[in-house]
């Protein structure tokens, strides 16, 4: 049993990770920013606290004796380019400082490669809508391949899609490497089923240091 700290924990990928990871017999504390606007997400082995993943002195205090970290932070009333930089400075400072050693992070598709050399991001036809919200998430990403080698980190994309809140937990998903996955899109991946990948790379870390692939 591990002691797992939550970051984002009442969004969809959050309360999946909490949910697998409490199945899974860890102690999960579940960080959002107004606990009472959650009052369904604790239960056995899950504690929710408050906090700001933006601020490192937050990350620092609730991440304290814990083994690792998982992060599934966004907000949508803060464009990311400014949340997601921000929040993982902090995560990576107050993590150090808490003597966590490992954190998976929730990513997206886009930042994944579509051709050799190529980002989905900067591909033809990507819609302009969406580049500010992907270049958030490769600001991040770009961020964590500056932090200290100590901090041992993965970034798991799942497809350039949308993901599915709804779909049951199969345990099945691919992983691996920086480029889309072939035939990922083919249905949605469920987030009940990134979440088992999320909890699988905090019990037996396969990936280090690396935005990698995941979906079905």
């Amino acid at each position: 049993m591990s002691e797992i700290v939550v970051f984002g924990a009442g969004g969809r990928a959050g309360r999946a990770t909490v949910a697998e990871a409490a199945g899974r017999g860890h102690r999960v504390t579940a960080v959002v920013r107004d606990p009472a606007r959650h009052p369904d997400l604790g239960g056995d082995g899950v504690t929710v606290v408050a906090g700001d993943v933006t601020r490192a002195e937050d990350v620092a205090r609730l991440a304290a004796g814990h083994d690792a970290a998982v992060n599934a932070a966004i907000r949508l009333d803060v464009p990311s380019v400014e949340f997601l930089p921000a929040a993982t400075v902090a995560l990576i400072d107050g993590l150090t400082r808490a003597g966590v050693k490992r954190v998976v992070l929730v990513g997206i598709g886009s930042t994944l490669e579509s051709a050799p050399g190529e980002l989905v991001l900067d591909a033809p036809g990507f819609p302009a809508e969406y580049r500010a919200f992907a270049l958030g998430h490769l600001a991040a990403v770009e961020a964590l391949r500056d932090a200290d080698p100590a901090l041992d980190w993965v970034v798991l994309a799942p497809p350039p899609t949308m993901l599915d809140p709804d779909a049951p937990r199969t345990g099945q998903y691919r992983i691996g490497g920086s480029a889309v996955l072939p035939d990922a899109g083919e249905r949605l991946f469920a987030y009940a089923d990134l979440a088992v990948a999320l909890v699988d790379e905090v019990e037996n870390p396969r990936y280090h240091r690396a935005l990698t692939a995941v979906g079905y």
